[in-house]
């Protein structure tokens, strides 16, 4: 793999100061003036900034940008943008608008406060024109700050922000060197990344679910969501207090037995939740990377990505793209943004998954470590049973043998409903595997049709 030549964040500031063609606006509310403050450290500053601006006490950021429910949200930022935006190019537009693209850089920012353990992140936006005169399109995306310290975050921050308008600029036309940028001289670990969205009539080629599946693909982020709609979410915005059932799959092709997994589970789990948690209740679709990346040397289809993408958000889904191949990994990911009770659904095949070792190799402490670390927050499993195709045998959780080694494990699991038996509601549904749907639909033949929602059979046929 071709090494990526990383320019430092002195040579980007001073790159961007001596293009004559870029001019615009910062404004910075929550960690400090750090973006900008790398333009004044590089020379010919003048050559970029036209204002920077902090308005940290919230009256007076009312007052310039409107009230707000949250200060730190998408809504905030947009109306930062808004703002700085139009009043660059009320006050400069007719001055320079055959010769300049004007742009306006804003965050909004929760780091570290004095004996503050709340999460940190930020919204962080750019509005610029692709060309002199154009129409602004919008850049935005959503950062996790991983440091533990104040003064670092601000560092972190400053560094990104600059690598987005860098990127902005130099890179739109390259989606991976774009988000691979983002961290450019900022060491793994300090920041994540779990939302980009292009915005604007200049991006209208863009899918921003493609912007997802890079960032979680580069390493920015462990997972990504987006909703049935296709909308583009940082993932707290929906999953913050919910109770959430997750079915992992590879949905390769979209078929009836996955809705009834969904829809039997639901049925089961939301029978024990109150009425608070059942009003905020929401299942995901889950597709890792490691069910993505089959292709020759690994690469991505993204024709066959979009294309179950398209599936299962006409069945009305939420998808994530998720990094977390262990099961422990994608059960802490989900208890980052709620303590609500969670349900991951899964088939015989995947449960018997769960007790090799492969999955818990790097854990000091092996499967046991790892069914503790699956089982630390209000989660359970919800299995689906499995028909054995020699002699007919239905086996449920109740009936499912774990090895020898493991039995008296798996029987305290079952015992304390960790693992929970889910009813299937067609067992017709169990007759046929993923793999026979996909012969099936490469054979030509009609009657996969049957076993496929008929909202996903256009994609079922591009897929195969």
């Amino acid at each position: 793999m071709k090494t990526r030549e990383v320019l430092s964040s002195y040579n980007k500031a001073l790159r961007i100061n001596l293009d004559q063609t870029k001019y615009g606006t910062f404004a910075e509310i929550g960690a400090g003036q750090e973006v900008v403050n790398w333009f004044f450290k590089a020379s010919a500053t003048a050559g970029t900034v036209a204002k920077s601006i902090s308005a940290y006490d919230m009256t007076m950021s009312d007052e310039i940008y409107g009230k707000s429910q949250r200060y730190v949200s998408r809504e905030r930022v947009t109306a930062m943008l808004d703002h700085e935006y139009e009043l660059l190019i009320e006050r400069l537009a007719e001055e320079r608008n055959d010769k300049t693209t004007f742009f306006s850089y804003c965050n909004t920012v929760r780091a570290r406060g004095y004996k503050d353990k709340e999460e940190c992140h930020g919204w962080m936006g750019v509005r610029l024109q692709l060309k002199p005169g154009g129409e602004p399109c919008d850049i935005l995306c959503h950062v996790r700050l991983l440091d533990e310290e104040n003064m670092d975050q601000m560092e972190a921050l400053g560094v990104m922000g600059l690598n987005l308008i860098y990127a902005s600029f130099y890179h739109r036309d390259n989606l991976e060197r774009f988000v691979e940028s983002l961290v450019d001289n900022i060491p793994r670990g300090r920041v994540e990344v779990d939302m980009l969205k292009f915005l604007g009539e200049g991006f209208r080629f863009v899918d921003n679910r493609l912007c997802s599946l890079q960032l979680v693909r580069s390493g920015l982020t462990a997972a990504a969501m987006f909703t049935p709609d296709g909308e583009v979410v940082q993932p707290a915005e929906v999953l913050y207090k919910r109770s959430v059932a997750l079915l992992r799959g590879s949905f390769d092709p979209v078929t009836n037995l996955h809705m009834d997994m969904l829809t039997q589970t639901k049925e089961k789990f939301c029978a024990e939740l109150n009425e608070k948690q059942k009003g905020r209740f929401i299942s995901l679709c889950e597709i890792s990377m490691n069910n993505l990346l089959r292709g020759e040397g690994g690469e991505i289809d993204h024709v066959k990505f979009l294309d179950r993408a398209d599936a299962l958000q006409a069945l009305g889904q939420t998808l994530l793209i998720s990094n977390c191949p262990e099961f422990h990994r994608i059960a802490a990911y989900l208890s980052v943004y709620t303590r609500e009770p969670i349900a991951i659904i899964l088939s015989i095949g995947l449960l018997n998954e769960l007790f090799k070792e492969k999955w818990s190799e790097n854990l000091d402490g092996g499967i046991l470590e790892s069914f503790g670390r699956l089982f630390k927050h209000s989660l359970s499993l919800y299995v689906y049973p499995w028909k054995n195709r020699k002699d007919g045998e239905l086996v449920t959780a109740e009936s499912f043998r774990a090895s020898d080694n493991f039995k008296y494990l798996y029987q305290h699991l079952l015992q304390n409903r960790l693992i929970r038996s889910v009813e299937s509601g067609n067992e017709e549904l169990l007759n046929y595997t993923g793999r026979d749907i996909q012969k099936m639909i490469a054979a030509g033949g009609e009657e996969w049709k049957e076993l496929v929602p008929e909202v996903a059979h256009r994609a079922a046929m591009h897929i195969h």
